[in-house]
């Protein structure tokens, strides 16, 4: 699990650290948070990288976080080559933490 802000990765867990935190955003995650939609990768699909320059991970689901209507990063769930797809449901809980996530942002 991961959360970028709109620079960089700000918050990892069960990711290396030194290979995602504090590197900027790729321009693929880029323009999926100005879309401000929600992603899941699907089998086929080409792959959306967190970061430039790491081939390793790819996004399996994100959504952008919201606060006030201004976009201020995203929350992701990250794949590697190995594992599987993710399912609705984990596209679900993306989503319920980025809106928690923006909520306590109005506060």
């Amino acid at each position: 699990a991961a959360v970028a802000d709109r620079d960089s990765i700000i918050a990892l867990s069960g990711a290396p650290k030194r290979e995602l935190m504090d590197k900027p955003n790729s321009r693929e995650l880029e323009k999926l948070m100005e879309q401000r939609t929600h992603y899941r990768y699907n089998p086929g699909d080409p792959p959306v990288r967190p970061t430039d320059n790491n081939d390793k991970y790819r996004l399996g689901v994100a959504s952008p976080i919201l606060s006030q209507g201004d976009l201020m990063g995203c929350v992701m769930l990250l794949l590697t080559e190995d594992d599987k797809p993710m399912t609705e449901a984990d596209q679900r809980l993306v989503q319920t933490v980025a809106g928690f996530l923006g909520k306590q942002m109005e506060s």
